[in-house]
């Protein structure tokens, strides 16, 4: 636990520096850890023999967060879209022009899945400091994800009963989930209200829908995991596991946080 903190902490002085100071160096962070995260989700598919292209989602998932910044959302869609091409044509002829690939299909599809889960959700993380105050839009998004994980595990250990989804996640208790709501209702609410100085039912509204996405985050990774017989994507960051089991929760929730903020500010 204490190692799990000390690594928190350290990721949150990280970000909060970065965006106050150099808000742009955040496209370099989220980079980073999509870079990262990829190639952790790779391997344990590699492992489970599941083939998808590592090199080409790597570099297609750099270009999908990179031209975010220039061109906006459509740089984003070309990105992916010139991704999940290559990525087709790797896995084609990577056995060669005389040897037909095995599972073609199969790895195909769960590439563009983990195109679509890694770098494109995390995408509109970094297309929310392309607006005006941009770098506050991923201040109140950070705020709220940690929120909800606060309320959610502090919940959970003192009062959690209740399994929610016991097959997928055992751990995961109704009564934690209220815990969240509370937390990052409140959390949101007062960083929309006094950051961004908007509606605090814009911050109410905000919190709700961080739990939601953040808890089905959490849930596809469980089942995912699940599904490759694997307790942890990684081992990098010492008591959380992988890059890829920090950004779980935060991938939908960046999603939903430019959609909700784009949309009522």
């Amino acid at each position: 636990m204490p190692a799990a903190i000390g690594v928190g902490v350290a990721l949150g002085a990280l970000v909060i520096v970065s965006l106050f100071l150099v808000p742009k160096v955040w496209f370099g962070i989220v980079g980073a850890a999509i870079a990262i995260a990829t190639w952790e989700v790779a391997k344990r598919l590699r492992e489970s023999d599941i083939l998808v292209p590592r090199i080409p989602l790597i570099l297609g998932g750099q270009a999908i967060i990179w031209l975010g910044w220039p061109y906006g959302t459509a740089g984003v869609l070309g990105g992916f879209a010139a991704t999940v091409l290559a990525c087709m044509v790797w896995r084609l002829l990577d056995q060669g022009l005389h040897t037909a690939p095995r599972n073609y299909l199969r790895d195909v599809a769960i590439t563009v899945f983990v195109a679509a889960w890694l770098p494109l959700l995390a995408s509109f993380a970094t297309l929310m400091v392309t607006h005006d105050g941009g770098n506050k839009w991923v201040f109140v998004f950070m705020i709220g994800v940690v929120c909800s994980d606060v309320g959610g595990y502090t919940a959970g250990v003192l009062f959690g009963k209740h399994p929610m989804v016991p097959a997928i996640s055992p751990k995961k208790s109704w009564e934690g989930f209220a815990g969240s709501l509370v937390f990052a209702i409140v959390g949101s609410l007062l960083t929309v209200m006094l950051i961004l100085d908007a509606n605090p039912v814009v911050g109410a509204l905000l919190g709700v829908v961080l739990v939601l996405t953040g808890t089905l985050g959490d849930l596809i990774e469980s089942q995912v995991k699940r599904d490759l017989g694997i307790k942890d994507m990684g081992t990098l960051l010492p008591g959380h596991g992988g890059i890829m089991d920090r950004l779980d929760s935060m991938l939908p929730s960046a999603f939903v946080t430019w959609l909700v903020l784009t949309a009522l500010l």
